[in-house]
């Protein structure tokens, strides 16, 4: 699988306003690639600028191993589907869907039989004859994604398409896309702010926030092993607790919190008095109603939230942090007002290195300079 889209030092500024900092970013050819964030992190500026609607401020973006920051967008073999269908009211669905094929020239024969391979492909088939106006917004999403496709990009790049959608239409449409990307083996590079959507049909995901790239792995690597801090409360839901690394022992490390001492496993690039984070997801949460080894949370049962299959238990620390733990519907549960001792298995958690912690260490040692 050799690479299809590279971006080296790219930079993007508006004034004084640095959008997107030193990104470097490998696509795969016929992989799945989702830019994820939220609002202003600098994802569709991302975009725009592989689509060649933005120009960088500096660095090297490359389709196919060719640069391509001079060529036009139309000279790039890419396509865009916007949020916003774009599509022409006064043309019908063939014509729409055939546009980009009549610019090119293509023989009227040809141009039949792959509009209507296509119109069969996002199932819109008898479709042909209807205008815009007569669709709804996921046909017409459908039709959008059909133009775009039947030029053959090498790469297709969705903004944010299934926004406008309804939560049914759009987990139905999701599906789909994965389906279509899938059968037609073409990259998509998909910038989108929901993190679900972003699990459910990526190969690789790129958190981004504020302008550069906080993590870059497959959707079960970010949910289960965030490497940053913003990253694993961003992805789902997430426990978090603050504290100092005081002792570190066959791979776990005792981390002392306000609220007590825990245990959480480790590898060798975290020390003895760092400052660090531990991120322990509510499905991951244990507790027993006496002191588990090793760990001195203890905590009242405050009220619990029904999810339809699962049921929230929300618990609260003597220094009144909340946390989550989830059951099962159905599963026996201890009354509101009690005590439990939270606890979880050393695996379960991920410790982090905090990055607020290193900047005011480095800010006292200019102070003591």
């Amino acid at each position: 699988m050799g690479t299809i889209v590279e971006m080296i030092g790219v930079n993007k500024r508006y004034g004084s306003n640095h959008v997107v900092k030193d990104l470097n970013l490998t696509v795969n050819e016929g992989e799945f690639l989702t830019l994820l964030g939220s609002s202003g992190c600098g994802k569709t500026t991302t975009l725009r600028m592989i689509a060649g609607f933005e120009e960088p401020s500096t660095g090297t973006i490359k389709v196919e191993g060719v640069p391509v920051e001079e060529k036009e967008p139309y000279e790039r073999n890419v396509n865009t589907v916007f949020q916003t269908y774009a599509l022409f009211p006064h043309k019908t669905i063939f014509d729409n869907i055939a546009y980009g094929l009549k610019m090119k020239k293509v023989p009227k024969p040809e141009i039949k039989e792959r509009v209507l391979e296509m119109m069969e492909m996002v199932q819109l088939s008898g479709f042909e004859k209807r205008y815009p106006s007569q669709l709804s917004g996921g046909q017409k999403q459908r039709v959008a994604i059909a133009r775009a496709l039947i030029n053959r990009p090498r790469v297709l790049l969705l903004d944010e398409p299934l926004g406008a959608l309804d939560l049914k239409l759009r987990k139905q449409m999701q599906l789909e896309l994965k389906r279509l990307q899938k059968k037609l083996n073409i990259t998509f590079i998909y910038v989108t702010h929901d993190q679900e959507e972003a699990l459910t049909m990526s190969d690789r995901i790129a958190i981004m926030h504020d302008g550069i790239v906080d993590q870059l792995d497959t959707p079960t690597e970010i949910y289960e092993h965030p490497a940053t801090r913003f990253v694993a409360t961003f992805i789902g839901e997430t426990n978090t607790y603050d504290g100092c690394v005081t002792s570190i022992h066959e791979g776990v490390a005792t981390v002392t919190l306000e609220n007590g001492a825990v245990k959480v496993k480790c590898d060798d690039s975290f020390s003895i008095l760092e400052y660090a984070t531990i991120s322990v997801r509510p499905e991951k949460m244990r507790f027993q109603t006496t002191p588990h080894d090793g760990f001195e949370l203890v905590a009242i049962v405050k009220d619990y939230i029904y999810v339809g299959a699962v049921l929230k238990c929300i618990v609260s620390l003597p220094n009144g942090n909340e946390l989550k733990i989830e059951r099962l519907a159905g599963q026996e549960l201890p009354p509101i007002g009690s005590r439990i001792y939270p606890y979880w298995e050393p695996e379960d958690a991920v410790l982090i290195h905090n990055d607020s912690y290193k900047i005011f260490k480095i800010l006292d040692e200019i102070k003591l300079a």
